[in-house]
């Protein structure tokens, strides 16, 4: 049986990946940033995309990663119904903080609450994977699972897929610089060497560990000496103005870490409490405030619920 609600409009959050040790396994979402989607369902069978606002995206519906992840949805479901979408971009695209994973999650999870959630939010995490299909060429988990399942998420495993729920310590606070330029996920994942040393895999499987292990026990000075990435950042911080100077003021400056978001160009800095969180923001600002190209610094608490329904 339907929900009686047959619109919802919802907050889909951005979110930083990889959080450095871990490449297409780790990410986190966030608080303070997110597109707005508005989803309805319609006697028309079929899928929609009737207003897009804040970016040039496609509204065909097999060109728009919102459109393709809820025809996956529905090709399981197995009810005809027709959903309309209506996307509000707040997170731009190529931004590196989960943009496309913020339509693809926001309008899978929104349908599913529309039909009295048939599919948990496990089972959604592989429909919005099938829109970052799309956007990227590789499917990836590690913006929609924390976009929908909130906090820090780990992909343990891709075949079969299996994502896991993290703990995140209260204090944490994010702090993301996005310098106005953009960065293809298909040309980021292009500098990419295919092979790895095995001195640099064991390097980086250290960190990974260290990393879940300090979010359980709420170890911030593991969780900083683990923010680590000996793989995939020295190739492509190159393609990231001043990235080295940010990395090095944030740290100056208290961070826990500091790494590329997802890929890029926006670059994250983790750290304990508000106070600190702020004097990054500050410092990394000063670095870019030098560079002439305009730049958005969004500071946020880690978004333990993902999703939220506004209305």
């Amino acid at each position: 049986m339907q929900s009686q609600t047959k619109r919802i409009k919802v907050f889909a959050p951005a979110t930083v990946a990889n959080l450095s040790c871990g490449f297409d396994v780790l990410g986190c979402c966030l608080d303070t940033v997110g597109d707005e989607m508005i989803i309805s369902l319609s006697s028309e069978p079929g899928v929609r995309i009737t207003k897009i606002e804040g970016a040039d995206l496609p509204i065909e519906t097999d060109k728009n990663v919102a459109g393709v992840a809820v025809k996956a949805l529905l090709e399981i479901y197995e009810k005809e119904i027709g959903v309309n979408i209506e996307i509000y971009k707040n997170i731009k695209a190529g931004s590196g903080i989960g943009s496309s994973a913020a339509s693809s999650a926001g309008a899978v999870w929104a349908v599913n609450h529309l039909l009295d959630n048939p599919f948990s939010p496990h089972k959604l995490v592989e429909f919005a994977m099938e829109g970052e299909k799309l956007a990227s060429g590789n499917a990836h988990a590690d913006n929609v699972a924390p976009a929908l399942l909130g906090g820090f998420t780990l992909v343990r495993s891709y075949d079969p897929l299996d994502v896991i729920k993290l703990h995140t310590p209260k204090d944490l606070v994010m702090t993301v610089i996005h310098p106005q330029i953009e960065v293809k996920t298909s040309d980021a994942r292009s500098v990419i060497k295919q092979k790895v040393t095995l001195k640099q895999a064991i390097h980086q499987w250290g960190n990974l560990g260290g990393l879940v292990s300090g979010l359980f026990t709420e170890d911030y000075d593991l969780i900083g000496r683990s923010l680590e990435d000996v793989i995939i950042e020295p190739m492509r911080s190159i393609l990231i103005p001043e990235f080295n100077n940010v990395k090095n003021a944030a740290i100056q400056n208290g961070a826990l870490g500091c790494g590329i978001s997802g890929s890029g160009p926006s670059i994250f800095a983790l750290s304990k409490g508000m106070d600190t969180a702020k004097k990054v923001a500050d410092a990394i600002r000063e670095v870019y405030a030098t560079t002439g190209l305009d730049f958005d610094i969004h500071i946020s608490k880690i978004n333990s619920a993902g999703i939220k329904i506004l209305e």
